[in-house]
């Protein structure tokens, strides 16, 4: 049996069927008969910013199916747009993506001012700058106009791989200095035509200012991101979308809020519009594996103590993502990926042993082994690091070790200094020895054959502008420097390096800052602390 038309007026006031209607709501079916003639079904990413702001959204599209039933529409969601809308499952209705079945769509009477209404019309009325239903689904937005625009991108993008960030960056004696990323970056925005291109410097921008630590730049920069895509159907606006979600997870594990990082992680693995790209798309997924398995790794450690069947799961959860997140890099040949994830994973399975929990792949093994593995993966790492380019090599590879190195030394807190030169911490040459055919990754020239020696280099590498490492990288060489020199004896090097840390310590976030507070009372002799006392331990830990 034939369906009744629905004559709906697009002019004020709107109706349906000489009957008032919501505006958002008749905004809505009217969006969803044009995608019909797109052939595509309507995402929720779609209507972001158009019929309301992201915090209400929902409340509007449960609102308009209300008026759809009261219209005697049915009106379907979710992927299988052959459904029967009348079989589905409301409680996933909100995520979308929303169709019109065609019986549905065909009983549409679009008229304005009582006559039929044009397709300029219609679009006039929905806002919008569609193109024709007719037109391909082509990636609209990427301008080709010449190759300048993305030379500039490639630029920035190596500038960052290399860790030229946001500062120069002199590399060898007497070689020109290239730009660095951020001024890169800038200039690759001043070539950028079309809203995709110019929505892909942002995302990078926040890229940028993600891996300097600069969680508020960071932000920033996906909000502008989040404001360009409202503005405008971008192409490729799934993978913005997608990896600006990453970015805002980034910045909540930086500030340590481990539940507003899943959270913002899940919902993307939930999402319709980006869930395939964790199943297709590398580099997608290797971001989301490493910062889920990072956020694991992390509830583990927190939990050992008072729930160690938890603390296993979390820590089981972490390594499985972690291989995750290596395969991945290797699906795309991105070895600066896979040297961060293999360094990530040498130091979780050093951090579990710790804490004492064993992992299925691991199980009976204990410090000495965790040691050696810890080491094997740290060394792939750095010689994955140097396939990719000397100069881009992060600090984290030299920290790892430093700490695995002093691991086994309990200093007493405000102990003497002859008893804290009394421990013995692993020489370079033992620690190196443990990663078999992959120890020629330290060669001398990184790696001379004292650890203070280590710290140094690094520091004075990052002091000379040869290289340029992040606050919490910069603050943790400052602290090994410090520990080793005082291990050495050179207790005015140590304190030189502590009062650094000490200017450093308001640039980290709180809970870095509390890490740094507590080692230096707990981990330094007292001869040190008269030289440069510790800052003071926040006021529960005291009273505790």
């Amino acid at each position: 049996m034939a369906l009744p038309p629905l004559t709906v007026e697009l002019t004020s006031p709107q109706s349906v069927d000489g009957q008032p209607a919501p505006y958002q709501s008749l905004w809505l079916l009217v969006r969803l008969h044009r995608a019909r003639l797109d052939g595509a079904p309507l995402r929720l990413d779609d209507l972001r910013g158009q019929v309301s702001s992201a915090a209400t959204l929902r409340m509007v599209v449960s609102r308009a199916f209300r008026d759809f039933k009261a219209w005697g529409l049915a009106v379907g969601w979710g992927a299988d747009a052959s459904r029967d809308p009348r079989f589905l499952n409301a409680e996933g209705r909100s995520q979308g993506p929303f169709w019109l079945p065609p019986a549905q769509a065909a009983r549409l009477r679009l008229q304005v001012e009582g006559q039929p209404a044009t397709a300029a019309e219609v679009t006039a009325f929905l806002g919008l700058d569609l193109a024709p239903a007719t037109a391909p689904l082509a990636p609209a937005g990427v301008q080709l106009r010449d190759a300048r625009f993305w030379q500039q991108l490639a630029a920035a993008q190596q500038a960052m791989r290399q860790g030229r960030w946001a500062t120069p960056v002199v590399g060898p004696r007497g070689a020109a200095v290239p730009a660095n990323a951020l001024e890169a970056m800038r200039q690759a925005g001043s070539l950028a035509h079309g809203d995709f291109q110019r929505a892909l410097v942002t995302l990078n921008e926040a890229l940028l200012w993600r891996r300097l630590g600069d969680e508020a730049q960071a932000r920033r920069r996906v909000q502008a991101l989040q404001r360009q895509r409202l503005a405008q159907h971008i192409a490729g606006h799934e993978y913005l979308g997608a990896m600006a979600g990453i970015v805002s997870a980034w910045c909540a594990y930086t500030a340590r809020d481990l539940p507003a990082a899943q959270a913002q992680l899940s919902a993307l693995a939930a999402d319709p519009a980006h869930a395939p790209l964790l199943r297709h798309h590398p580099q997608v997924r290797f971001e989301w594996s490493n910062l889920w398995a990072l956020a694991c790794r992390s509830r583990a450690l927190a939990m050992a103590a008072q729930d160690a069947p938890a603390a296993a799961a979390q820590a089981q959860e972490a390594m499985q993502h972690f291989g995750r997140a290596l395969a991945a890099a290797f699906e795309s040949h991105a070895f600066d990926a896979a040297q961060h994830v293999a360094a990530n994973l040498g130091m979780a399975v050093w951090l579990f042993d710790r804490v004492g929990l064993s992992l299925p792949a691991t199980e009976g093994a204990r410090c000495e082994d965790a040691v050696v593995q810890a080491v094997q993966w740290i060394a792939f790492s750095e010689w994955l690091s140097g396939l990719v380019d000397v100069q881009g090599r992060s600090a984290w590879n030299a920290i790892y070790l430093l700490r695995i190195a002093r691991g086994a030394c309990r200093p007493a807190a405000g102990g003497t200094l002859r008893a804290f030169r009394a421990m013995r911490p692993l020489e370079p040459a033992a620690l190196a020895a443990q990663a078999g055919t992959l120890a020629e990754a330290f060669s001398p020239a990184a790696w001379p054959a004292r650890w203070v020696d280590v710290a140094r280099l690094r520091l004075d590498e990052h002091g000379q502008g040869q290289r340029r490492y992040p606050g919490l990288q910069h603050a943790s060489l400052l602290f090994e420097h410090a520990w080793y020199a005082a291990h050495a004896g050179d207790l005015r090097a140590a304190a030189h390096s502590l009062g650094a840390l000490r200017e450093a310590l308001p640039h980290l976030v709180a809970s870095d800052r509390a890490y740094f507070r507590e080692v230096w009372n707990d981990e330094l002799p007292a001869d040190l602390l008269a030289l440069e006392p510790p800052p003071r331990r926040a006021a529960a830990r005291r009273a505790a």
